[in-house]
């Protein structure tokens, strides 16, 4: 393998939706070491959440190389090329059965293994985070995180000095600034928060009542994902096909958009949402930001995790003209103080990043998680991932050469069109179905 002091740095990326590969990509870039250019090759992993074109293009995060695998395939790929860095960017369970298949490719010198999360952490945090434990380096996106990241891994013995913190790497754009004759209020809506119908119907019935109050304020829907299309969550009741049934339909004033979030923080003068990570990205910009209370202050909505944020409101209070101040000291535990220090953010990780990459071989992958304390969970888990206990290929997807190599290409044939099949069910079919029972 060439020096890992080359210019380039050789990066992978796997990611199993959008927004994680969103976060993915451009966290990739911002650890790289100073100095050093960056060769970014990303996977996506072939699933439910597989984004598609359109999806990818409205995220605008690039990659030199960018294609579908199964997590399989991904293995093979680490096992014949040779990456310097390997960024994680997916759920709990499909991160563990990576960190221990790379484990068993027993490579002579293995690449630089990073993980974390693409935004607020509000649920199954020592579920999610003993899954995540063995990468080399677990982001954590705020100094709030990096304390309660700490604390769960110490909690049950395990290393806890992976845990880096830093941020979220899609922050930015300018800070806010009134604009004379511009009032525009966006609501950003989430996939499956809140999730039933009448909680989704309830608060785009109010915000229709608000564009009707404001004639003069342009009120904006912004959408994360198209019918059909599937995000990190599923969306069985898009925002789309309920609005089609308000009664009187849509005022004039009122708008579904699409399109990055942070173009439509551009003209945004009151970000308002559930608990969405977009909150995040308007606080940064000092932009007006309300959390929804009107469904309540709920572990299930995610909006308990800005208590104290000075955020919480209702759509009673917005309708009267009340606008949330974010509160200082709670914006800088979050990492999104618009302060100056974003600029900073990364640095710890690209240190520790750098000091990986250029000291020697590194030790063998060590998750929390073995034969030995999760006897009873583990295997079954990486099973899901095709992979055996010991982390190696399950036998029907290991492969195959000579007359069976046609074999296995058939084989791989009919899996693509069964695939093919089931993520037209889950993402077309399914949700289809449940409307009707729902009605």
């Amino acid at each position: 393998m060439p020096s890992r002091t080359n210019a380039a740095v050789r990066v992978a990326v796997l990611a199993d939706s959008d927004t994680r590969w969103k976060w993915g990509a451009l966290t990739a870039r911002r650890i790289a070491p100073e100095g050093r250019s960056t060769e970014l090759s990303g996977y996506l992993l072939r699933g439910r959440a597989t984004p598609t074109a359109r999806q990818l293009a409205e995220v605008g995060a690039e990659a030199d190389a960018l294609r579908e695998v199964t997590g399989t395939a991904f293995l093979q790929e680490l096992r014949e090329k040779e990456y310097d860095l390997v960024v994680l960017a997916l759920v709990g369970g499909a991160v563990q059965a990576m960190l221990h298949g790379i484990s068993a490719l027993d490579l002579e010198d293995r690449p630089v293994i990073v993980t974390g999360y693409v935004g607020v952490v509000y649920e199954k945090l020592s579920d999610g985070l003993l899954l995540r434990h063995g990468a080399d380096v677990v982001l954590a996106n705020s100094r709030y995180d990096g304390q309660r990241f700490r604390a769960v891994y110490e909690g049950v013995g395990a290393d806890a000095s992976s845990v880096t913190e830093a941020a979220l790497p899609f922050l930015g754009g300018e800070r806010y600034a009134p604009e004379e004759g511009r009032d525009t209020v966006v609501f950003a809506a989430q996939p499956s928060v809140p999730a039933s119908r009448a909680d989704r119907s309830y608060l785009l019935r109010r915000l229709v009542e608000h564009a009707r109050l404001h004639p003069r304020r342009e009120v904006l829907l912004k959408l994360r994902s198209k019918i059909g299309e599937h995000t990190t969550h599923v969306e069985e009741f898009p925002y789309q096909r309920l609005a089609e049934k308000v009664p009187g339909g849509l005022p004039p004033n009122f708008k579904l958009v699409y399109g990055n979030m942070g173009e439509v923080l551009d003209r945004t003068d009151l970000l308002v949402t559930v608990s969405s990570t977009a909150a995040l990205e308007a606080l940064h910009r000092r932009i007006p930001t309300a959390i929804l209370t009107d469904l309540g202050v709920r572990e299930p909505l995610g909006n308990h995790h800005f208590i104290g944020s000075g955020c919480l409101a209702s759509w009673e209070q917005l309708d009267s003209g009340e606008r949330p101040r974010a509160d200082a000291v709670w914006a800088d535990r979050q990492g999104v103080a618009a302060d100056g220090t974003y600029s900073s953010a990364f640095d710890e990780a690209r240190k520790q990043v750098a000091k990986l990459l250029d000291g020697p071989a590194l030790a063998p992958l060590s998750p929390y998680y073995t034969a030995t304390t999760a006897p009873g969970y583990l295997p079954g888990l990486l099973a899901r991932y095709h992979l055996a206990a010991d982390g190696t290929a399950l036998p029907s997807r290991a492969p195959s050469s000579g007359s069976g190599g046609v074999r296995r290409v058939v084989r791989e044939a009919v899996r693509g069109a069964a695939r093919g099949a089931y993520r037209h069910g889950v993402q077309r079919v399914a949700p289809v179905i449940r409307r009707m029972g729902d009605l």
